[in-house]
């Protein structure tokens, strides 16, 4: 008996378009194929309004194709430290890269080598806990993400989960519920890990809270650290976070990556004792160029870049708003971030909706909301919108009301999807440069703040 956790139809179609060529050079001309009608149609076709997908720059797109990703360089940076010779401008752009970190997010230290923010939760996890000990973390309604879960990096470690309270109409941290829980449950860690994040989160007050028995507060700014670095955000290291993971992929505009930042040094050895030699050894330097560039731009570009982001949000959920859609958080002005929450069961939930409004070249996702249950898990009643691509291609406010529009004529007027998406290729294909960059600059119009 087979068991598959992939869709067995497009395994099955995979399989036929191998068989049906003769060699294994047609094999990889299928690959290359898929890639290239992904570019064309994701790439410059679609308004993508993914909350965790950025687009980056040219220069960070040509690093990461760069000869420098075929090298090893396992272990710390440093001579001694590494296994192999001939790393000294591996060292190099793996300190500039270091530094780069520290001064975007104003710390004292920072670690680059982790592929992904969600294992970089795993390294805190490792880090400062052990099984047995008990976290408080946010339940996945109210926008917590999996890798502080059971099913994710916090469960695997077998540690004990409990939820923080929240308040599912303000969508904000119960504080008083909090306080009391957290004193009966007395934590080692508070890890806040928000997928669905639309406003700062009270880091200071609740890093008090745990003081009185030596708590320590993770933020997980895995979507929010790009407006952190861009200071369009709080600042959590400097609101009582112990650590501050990241991931590079999101706001911050980077390739996929990780990021872990800290300021006090007794933290230092547990958590790059728990990176290596524990969760990575070779760790696509390529990768790490592309991070150190990306920081650069940040430090450079983010503080105008980020602001925008948040005002494209607020003026793309005013616009949902005024055109029928519910948006969460109306009474607060949406969010704070890059992030609008729609509550979309009224249009048949999160899933349909999505893929109707995929059907239209408009690229969104399905999000559990507060009300939904984790039975709800496939089938949500929300959807969650962002606007990182729209902004790094220049699109200001009244680019917002024209999406708003485009999502309503197919939500709310029903009309055919393939007339809507003629109007959004036509809107999309002229404009393809990416913003906010050392190749580019700034939009027309726009200056630095």
């Amino acid at each position: 008996m087979s068991f598959e956790v992939h869709d067995p139809t497009i395994l099955a179609n995979a399989r036929q378009i191998l068989d049906s060529v003769s060699s294994p050079k047609g094999m990889a001309d299928a690959v290359l194929a898929a890639v290239s009608r992904n570019e064309e149609w994701r790439g410059k076709r679609c308004i993508n309004l993914l909350a965790p997908e950025a687009p980056t720059s040219p220069t960070v797109r040509r690093l990461l194709s760069s000869e420098i990703g075929t090298r090893a360089a396992e272990g710390h940076i440093g001579r001694v430290n590494r296994w192999f010779a001939g790393t000294q401008y591996i060292d190099e752009v793996e300190a500039l890269c270091v530094e780069l970190l520290k001064q975007a997010f104003r710390c004292n230290y920072a670690d680059h080598r982790l592929m992904g923010s969600m294992i970089g939760n795993m390294a805190i996890y490792h880090a400062l806990v052990k099984p047995g000990d008990r976290v408080m973390t946010a339940a996945q309604p109210f926008g917590g993400h999996s890798s502080n879960r059971v099913d994710g990096p916090a469960g695997t470690r077998g540690v004990e989960i409990h939820d923080i309270p929240f308040d599912p109409v303000e969508l904000e941290v119960d504080l008083d519920k909090f306080a009391e829980e957290a004193q009966r449950i007395r934590p080692k860690l508070v890890v806040m890990g928000m997928s669905m994040t639309l406003f700062p989160l009270p880091v200071a007050e609740m890093a008090k809270i745990m003081s009185a028995w030596g708590g320590q507060f993770v933020f997980d700014g895995a979507h929010q650290a790009g407006l952190i670095a861009g200071g369009q955000f709080q600042d959590p290291l400097k609101e009582g976070a112990a650590v501050l993971t990241g991931s590079a992929g999101k706001t911050f505009s980077g390739p996929q990556s990780g990021m872990i930042m800290w300021n006090d040094a007794a933290l230092t050895k547990p958590i790059t004792d728990a990176i290596f030699p524990a969760l990575a050894a070779t760790h696509q330097v390529n990768r790490v160029a592309a991070l150190a560039v990306s920081a650069a731009e940040m430090i450079e570009f983010g503080k105008t870049y980020m602001a925008q982001i948040v005002k494209n949000a607020q003026a793309l959920g005013k616009a949902l708003e005024e055109r029928g859609i519910r948006v969460l958080a109306a009474q607060r002005g949406y969010t704070r971030t890059h992030q609008v929450i729609a509550d979309v069961k009224a249009f048949g939930g999160g899933l349909d909706v999505a893929h109707k409004l995929a059907e239209a070249n408009i690229i969104t996702n399905k999000n559990l909301i507060p009300g939904d249950t984790p039975a709800d898990w496939d089938r949500p009643s929300g959807l969650r919108i962002g606007t990182i691509e729209a902004t790094r291609l220049g699109w200001m406010e009244a680019d917002m009301a024209q999406i708003a529009e485009f999502i309503a004529r197919v939500l709310v007027k029903g009309e055919a999807v393939e007339q809507v998406r003629a109007d959004v290729e036509a809107f999309r294909l002229p404009r393809q440069d990416f913003y906010y960059n050392f190749d580019n600059g700034y939009p027309a119009g726009v200056e630095k703040c």
